[in-house]
């Protein structure tokens, strides 16, 4: 069996993620693939999962935002449905006012880092939105900035909508904003479905480039540990860290331990807690234009002693 993809589908309500999916599930389908859905509605009942077919295994996550109140039970619905469907696809539905960085942290766990891809996030924007957006709330602007700027593709919908003026700007400020992402002015989200099979957070998927490239956007890196490490090594290599590494968690073991301890670490503040039993030693980092060949060649140092 090999690893399952999750895609991610973020963008405001009303801005083409429910039409995306219908569109990538039909597209599953036809390819004989099997998929999982997520869907997370911030209100108490779901409003689409009337979108996702009979045949389909949908997890429901409702009454809270994936990215902070709901992070435990993401981890345990995603485990759940890889242990039993073993899906070849995830798609994860977002409410409009989840964060990209904090998707991903809720995602990627280290029990089964293992065994997904993260193809990457995939943006739908209103386009009259967008151009609109100074009359959005200042904390709705940061966040629809913060959708576009972590994208690693981008569809701007209700093109038609636009007059050619409008359409140019709308793509002229998304791509000034996000240059690393592909871009496409559309409507009803009618993209070529190709080009979102072909992106993916983890550098060492990419096709278009190498590990040891700097990767511009968003993405995550998966390390599993050989062997314990020293205590004080862990912690100088954490030091050395740029500050665009958002977040880390994972099980390490020092050396002299019985067991690994849980590691977790957020906008520069690490934490540990000590485990009793053993767990795998997958560490995942997630950050925004790392070199993460330097990463990766620091942590098996780490693990040599040098």
């Amino acid at each position: 069996m090999g690893k399952t993809e999750i895609y991610i589908l973020s963008g405001f309500l009303g801005s083409g993620k429910t039409t995306l999916l219908k569109r990538l599930l039909e597209d599953e389908k036809k390819n004989g693939r099997k998929v999982a859905v997520m869907m997370n509605e911030l209100g108490a009942v779901s409003i689409d999962s009337d979108a996702v077919g009979e045949d389909v295994a949908l997890k429901e996550l409702l009454g809270g935002c994936i990215c902070c109140t709901m992070s435990g039970q993401v981890e345990a619905q995603l485990q759940g449905l890889l242990q039993l469907e073993k899906p070849d696809s995830i798609y994860v539905e977002t409410t409009g006012a989840a964060h990209p960085v904090e998707i991903l942290d809720a995602l990627v766990s280290p029990l089964f880092a293992d065994k997904i891809i993260p193809k990457g996030i995939i943006t739908t924007v209103d386009g009259q939105r967008w151009l609109d957006r100074v009359s959005l709330g200042p904390q709705l602007q940061q966040l629809l900035l913060e959708q576009v700027r972590h994208a690693d593709y981008l569809i701007v919908n209700k093109a038609s909508d636009l007059s050619e003026k409008q359409q140019a700007d709308a793509i002229t400020s998304i791509q000034g904003l996000n240059s690393h992402a592909k871009c496409v002015l559309t409507d009803f989200s009618k993209v070529p479905l190709k080009d979102i099979r072909a992106i993916t957070l983890l550098p060492g998927e990419r096709k278009h480039t190498h590990i040891h490239t700097k990767d511009l956007g968003l993405g995550t890196y998966v390390h599993t540990f050989s062997a314990g490490v020293q205590r004080e090594d862990f912690e100088q290599f954490l030091r050395s860290l740029p500050d665009s590494i958002y977040r880390i968690k994972g099980y390490v073991k020092f050396k002299g331990a019985s067991f690994p301890e849980l590691f977790q670490y957020s906008y520069g503040m690490p934490s540990y807690m000590k485990e009793y039993m053993n767990l795998p030693l997958n560490m995942v980092f997630i950050g925004e234009g790392i070199d993460w060949e330097s990463v990766s060649n620091g942590l098996k140092a780490l693990e040599k002693g040098e």
